[in-house]
C-alpha cells in the first residue's frame, strides 16, 4: 500500500483540546469505559468528514473484484452484482467488467456510496455477502492515489492496483496548471501588467 510518512494528517483531538480528562469508570462488562455524554451525535452521522466529497460524485467508491478467469467467482459476482442492484437501488451499480479497466488489474463492479447511512448499512452488508470476492471500499477526495492506497480499506484479501495511472494523471495535471500559468504570466507581459 502506500508508504505512510509521506503524508501529513490532522490531529486526532483537534476541536477537543482543553476540556477535562476522561473518566476511568469501566462499564458494568469490566472491559470497555464510560464515556462521558457528548452536546450531540457527531457530525458524522449525517455528513461525510472533510475532505471526503458530500457531492453527486459519492462519498466512497467500492470495488468488487473477480478474477475473470475463474467460472465460479464470474458466477458470483454477476449474482452478487444483481442483488446488490435489487437490494439497494438507490446506490449507483456500474457495469460489471470481465477484464481489467483502470488502475484495477482483475475483474470488478463499482458501488456508490452517498451518505454514512449508506456506507454503514452496505459495508456492514458486504462483509456478509461478498462471499470469495474481495472489495476495495475507498473515500473520494480529490486524490485518487492517496484515496486508492493510504486511506483504501480491503474486505477480503486486498488486490494489486495498477497505481502508477494516478501518478501519470497527477503528473498531467501539474504540467496543464503550469502551462497555464506561463500563459498567464507571459499575457500580463503582453499587456504591461506589473510593470512600474
Amino acid at each position: 500500500m502506500a508508504d505512510p510518512s509521506l503524508y501529513t494528517y490532522p490531529d486526532p483531538l483537534e476541536g477537543y483540546e482543553g476540556l477535562p480528562p476522561l473518566p476511568d469508570e469501566r462499564n458494568a462488562d469490566g472491559k470497555s469505559y464510560v464515556n462521558p455524554p457528548a452536546a450531540a451525535l457527531s457530525s458524522a452521522y449525517d455528513v461525510f468528514t472533510s475532505p471526503i466529497t458530500n457531492g453527486p460524485r459519492g462519498g466512497f467508491d467500492v470495488h468488487i473484484y473477480f478474477y475473470q478467469t475463474d467460472a465460479a467467482q464470474v458466477e458470483y459476482a454477476t449474482r452478487l452484482w444483481e442483488r446488490v442492484r435489487r437490494e439497494f437501488p438507490e446506490l449507483r451499480t456500474y457495469a460489471l467488467f470481465p477484464r481489467p479497466i483502470g488502475p484495477h488489474v482483475v475483474g470488478m463492479f463499482e458501488v456508490n456510496l452517498f451518505t454514512p447511512a449508506q456506507f454503514g448499512a452496505f459495508v456492514a452488508w458486504l462483509v456478509i455477502h461478498r462471499g470469495p470476492l474481495s472489495a476495495l471500499v475507498h473515500p473520494n477526495t480529490g486524490d485518487d492515489l492517496r484515496d486508492h492506497t493510504q486511506r483504501a480499506t480491503w474486505l477480503g484479501e486486498p488486490m494489486p492496483l495498477n497505481v502508477g495511472l494516478f501518478r501519470r494523471i497527477e503528473e498531467e495535471r501539474r504540467r496543464r496548471r503550469e502551462e497555464e500559468e506561463r500563459g498567464r504570466e507571459k499575457e500580463k507581459g503582453k499587456n504591461g501588467e506589473g510593470k512600474i
